[in-house]
């Protein structure tokens, strides 16, 4: 992955408006930049306009429910579970350019019509959201930010904690990858102590093995081909 930047990595902000790491690297193919041009502007969520009462009315087609992945860099978790679930509508976001072009090469690729694309930061998205209008939100192999000067810009803080319990319906899940160890235990401490979420766990094969159906991406095969194991934790909204 390039610098700063992995598979489920939002906008990162130490205060609000600020904005740490790249949001271009490769330079576009020409198709690609076509589709930022013709594609982009017919699936992105305007947030100048107010939240729709039901975020399924966002999907051309019915959908049963909406779920969010923040920070989808390749895009290889979001098009495998929406190609999978056309009852489901997905909200994807992704403040950098070359991940959301290979999300809009997949959606034209495989005529996906359930899902909606935010190009920017997650903190905007989720302020955004009505509450208790996600049934999940997804935010795998996020920038674990090592050295603890810059802790605080992880996405993962106790707002952050507590702004997804907003948007999530009750029952609903929030589910998180990563291969630091460190970065998992800072999740597990921060979403365990909030009164609004309840760890799933109730053996080891829990977090050592990915949930049923999960869809691997291109981060997760190299760090376990560089010895990292992945830890897979998963949360439910009281």
């Amino acid at each position: 992955m390039h610098s700063g930047i992995r598979d489920g990595d939002p906008g990162k902000r130490a205060e609000r408006g600020a904005f740490f790491g790249r949001r271009k690297g490769k330079r576009l193919r020409q198709h690609q930049a076509d589709l930022f041009a013709s594609l982009l502007p017919r699936l992105a969520i305007d947030l100048a306009q107010p939240a729709p009462a039901a975020l399924e009315s966002l999907f051309p087609d019915r959908v049963d429910s909406v779920r969010l992945e923040i920070g989808f860099g390749g895009a290889e978790h979001l098009l495998g579970e929406a190609e999978r679930n056309p009852h489901m509508g997905f909200i994807g976001v992704e403040p950098f350019v070359n991940g959301m072009a290979k999300a809009l090469a997949g959606i034209e690729r495989k005529n996906l019509r359930n899902i909606r694309l935010h190009h920017g930061d997650a903190t905007d998205l989720i302020a955004w959201v009505p509450a208790a209008s996600v049934a999940r939100v997804d935010l795998l192999y996020p920038d674990p930010w090592p050295k603890k000067r810059h802790w605080k810009r992880r996405f993962v803080q106790s707002d952050s904690i507590a702004a997804m319990a907003r948007i999530l319906r009750s029952g609903g899940e929030f589910r998180f990858a990563s291969d630091i160890p460190h970065y998992v235990a800072w999740t597990l401490r921060r979403a365990m102590s909030a009164p609004d979420f309840a760890w799933t766990a109730e053996r080891a094969d829990d977090w050592r093995k990915p949930w049923p159906g999960f869809e691997g991406t291109r981060y997760e095969a190299k760090a376990k081909r560089e010895g990292r194991t992945p830890c897979y934790l998963i949360f439910r909204k009281r």
